[in-house]
């Protein structure tokens, strides 16, 4: 029926974007060759990098002692 959601879960880094794709494209694609192979003979379909991987924050990294965002004890 479509993808995996293990699939939909995982950010591509290439996405065809355009002609039929939607927003935010379809971001399906390990590299630009394949994204443009997908993209050739779609009118008005075009290649760019996954907008999700483009503007991806990093998070912050919790500590050993802070799974759920809470304060450490102090150390003694």
């Amino acid at each position: 029926m479509g993808l995996s959601s293990a699939a939909n879960a995982r950010d591509y880094p290439w996405c065809v974007m355009g002609g039929q794709a939607g927003p935010p494209g379809e971001c399906m694609y390990e590299t630009r060759e394949q994204c443009l192979a997908s993209a050739s003979g779609r009118w008005t379909s075009y290649c760019d990098i996954n907008p999700r991987v483009r503007f991806q924050q990093q998070a912050p990294h919790p500590t050993a002692c802070d799974p759920r965002k809470r304060r450490c004890p102090p150390k003694s």
